[in-house]
C-alpha cells in the first residue's frame, strides 16, 4: 500500500511538472502528441518483450472497439491541453482541464444509472461556477487569448473524461497492457491527423528541444503512466481521486514559480472551487 502511495504521489508530481517541459519543445500540438504517444508506446513494448507478458487477443477481442475509442480520446485529450499551453498559463489551463471528474460525475447517472446525490449536484454547480469565474477574468485580456486556451483546457476536459468512461467499460484488460493499446489506438488517429494537418517537423528541434521530447514521451508517459495505472490497482479509489489533485496544485506552483506565468485572485478562487469540490465530491 505504501509504495502504491508512493508511486501514486510521483506521478501526480511528475504529471504538474508537464507543462515546464512541453513550453521548450516548438512544434505542432499534433506532433507532439504523436511524438509522446510513439516514445511510451515504444518504452512499453520494449518491456513488454523482455518479460514476456503477452496480450491475450482472443480474450479481449470484444474490448477492442472500447480500447481504441478510449486511445482515440487520449489522443485528442493531449492536443487539446497541449494546445492549451499555447494560448494560457500552464496553471489556468490544467485548472481548466481538472473540470473532467465534475464531468464524469455529471454524465454517470444517464450511463450508469447511478443516482445524483444533492451533495454531486452542488459540487457540480460550485465548480462549474469556479470555471466561470477564470473564463470571466481571462476572456477580457489579451483579446480573447487567454479565452482560448481556456476553451482548450476544456476540450481537453471532454476528452478526459471520456477515457475515463470508457475505461469503466473496459474490464478484461488492465494496468500496462490496457496503456500500451491505448497508447497504440492513440497513434493510429494521430499519424493521418498530424500528416493532414501541420506535418511532422522535428528538424526545428534544438538538443534542448529533443531533450524535452524525449522527456515528455518516455519519462512524463511511459514511465509515469506505468507508476500510475499500477498505483490505481492497490489503492482505494476514493484515496486515488483525492490524491489526483496534486497534479494542478504541482501544476500552479510551476507556472507562477518556474515560469513566472501571472494568475489572478479572482482565477485562484475560481481554480479552488473546482479543485475543493471536485475533492469533495470524491469522499
Amino acid at each position: 500500500m505504501k509504495k502504491a502511495r508512493f508511486f501514486l504521489i510521483s506521478s501526480m508530481v511528475i504529471f504538474g511538472t508537464l507543462g515546464l517541459f512541453v513550453r521548450h519543445i516548438p512544434v505542432s500540438s499534433g506532433e507532439l502528441a504523436l511524438c509522446r504517444a510513439v516514445l511510451a508506446a515504444i518504452l512499453i513494448g520494449v518491456y513488454l518483450l523482455g518479460s514476456g507478458s503477452k496480450i491475450h487477443f482472443a480474450d479481449i477481442r470484444k474490448e477492442v472497439p472500447l480500447l481504441l475509442l478510449s486511445g482515440i480520446s487520449m489522443g485528442i485529450n493531449w492536443i487539446f491541453l497541449f494546445e492549451a499551453y499555447k494560448y494560457t498559463t500552464v496553471s489556468i489551463a490544467t485548472l481548466s482541464y481538472y473540470f473532467a471528474p465534475v464531468l464524469v460525475t455529471a454524465v454517470c447517472p444517464f450511463l450508469f444509472r447511478e443516482k445524483l446525490t444533492k451533495r454531486q449536484l452542488l459540487c457540480f454547480c460550485m465548480s462549474t461556477l469556479g470555471v466561470i469565474m477564470i473564463i470571466g477574468v481571462s476572456s477580457f485580456e489579451h483579446s480573447g487569448t487567454n479565452l482560448l486556451g481556456i476553451l482548450f483546457g476544456l476540450g481537453a476536459a471532454v476528452f478526459y473524461a471520456a477515457v475515463i468512461l470508457l475505461n469503466k467499460f473496459i474490464r478484461n484488460v488492465t494496468g500496462i497492457h490496457r496503456t500500451f493499446l491505448q497508447f497504440i489506438a492513440a497513434i493510429i488517429v494521430l499519424i493521418p491527423y498530424v500528416f493532414m494537418t501541420s506535418g511532422l517537423h522535428l528538424e526545428r528541434l534544438s538538443g534542448i528541444g529533443w531533450m524535452n521530447l524525449f522527456i515528455v514521451g518516455l519519462f512524463h508517459t511511459g514511465i509515469t503512466y506505468c507508476m500510475y495505472f499500477s498505483s490505481l490497482k492497490e489503492l482505494p479509489g476514493q484515496e486515488a481521486a483525492i490524491l489526483s489533485y496534486i497534479d494542478p496544485f504541482v501544476a500552479v506552483v510551476v507556472s507562477v514559480v518556474f515560469l513566472g506565468e501571472s494568475i489572478t485572485a479572482f482565477q485562484i478562487v475560481g481554480g479552488i472551487l473546482i479543485l475543493g469540490f471536485a475533492i469533495l465530491n470524491e469522499k
